[in-house]
């Protein structure tokens, strides 16, 4: 069988690395996981959560996000916003923001070159981005003239209590701390607000099979979930899950149409596929 075409990744240069512990339960005691090029994964006996370790420091992580990566963001935005835009579907959260709480605030973190932040603001919603990406959010506010901060979502320092839907596709697993990431976003949620999460999972057929040839094993995917080890860190973290769903059975390429189909009908189904999303809401 062919191998996946592996995700983007950076290629890291000398950075300094930290042992850290297990972000959802606070272990040390893990045992190898996945190895590759340029990576080791390790998982947590304890809660099953599987993380690199050692981690490189914050100010190494940001050097990893500049031309390169805003090159890739830019060769791919359409396929990307047509994905989200599906997760947007699935969510409920595809259409006018109406009479919602929070006068319709959205918050796209990871929002790249804004595409999605365009196409919420033409559909009525007051937007904002987060990009640690310079070259990505400059573009963004350029081309599409959506507001970017470019930095981290804390360094934004948003008001708290403020947006009404928070929307991250395929950033939880770059983020150093995921904890102190999702407290963030729930701080700054209005009382019952929304958050749509997608995020690689690690316990689906595709990474099962594959192992560390699998697409999503590579050295920016600093935590690769599961929906067990992601779903108690958001209940841990003060959010009430309303629907996880999951979708790709097998990578294009990977196999025959005739067999991809059926495969993508029963990934969504069953819930054994390639990546995930969690709707949540801000508990009160």
């Amino acid at each position: 069988m062919p191998n996946e075409v592996k995700t983007y990744s950076s290629s890291p240069g000398t950075e300094t690395s930290y042992p850290i512990e297990c972000d959802v339960c606070g272990s040390d005691n893990t045992s190898p996981f996945l190895t590759g090029e340029r990576f080791e994964y390790v998982k947590c006996r304890k809660c099953g959560l599987v993380y690199q370790n050692p981690q490189p420091s914050l100010d190494d992580l940001r050097k990893r996000y500049a031309r390169d990566y805003f090159e890739y963001e830019f060769d791919n935005e359409r396929n990307f916003f047509n994905l989200m835009k599906l997760g947007l579907k699935d969510s409920g959260y595809d259409q006018s923001p109406g009479n919602l709480p929070g006068e319709g605030r959205f918050l796209d973190i990871g929002c790249a070159t804004g595409m999605l932040l365009e196409y919420m603001r033409d559909k009525g919603w007051s937007v904002q981005g987060v990009d640690l990406c310079r070259e990505s959010a400059e573009y963004g506010m350029e081309k599409r003239k959506v507001p970017i901060h470019i930095g981290t979502l804390e360094s934004a320092a948003f008001p708290g209590n403020y947006f009404s839907l928070i929307h991250f596709s395929h950033l939880i697993e770059h983020v150093p701390r995921p904890s102190a990431f999702l407290r963030e976003v729930k701080r700054i949620l209005i009382p019952s607000g929304t958050a749509i999460i997608t995020t690689p999972n690690v316990d689906g057929f595709q990474a099962r099979l594959f192992r560390e040839k699998w697409r999503s094993a590579i050295p920016d995917h600093l935590y690769l979930f599961s929906q067990s080890t992601l779903g108690r860190l958001l209940l841990r973290e003060g959010f009430v899950i309303e629907k996880t769903v999951t979708w790709g059975g097998m990578a294009k390429g990977t196999a025959p149409s005739f067999i991809k189909r059926p495969m993508d009908y029963l990934a969504k189904k069953i819930g054994f596929g390639d990546v995930m999303l969690f709707k949540v809401h801000k508990s009160t």
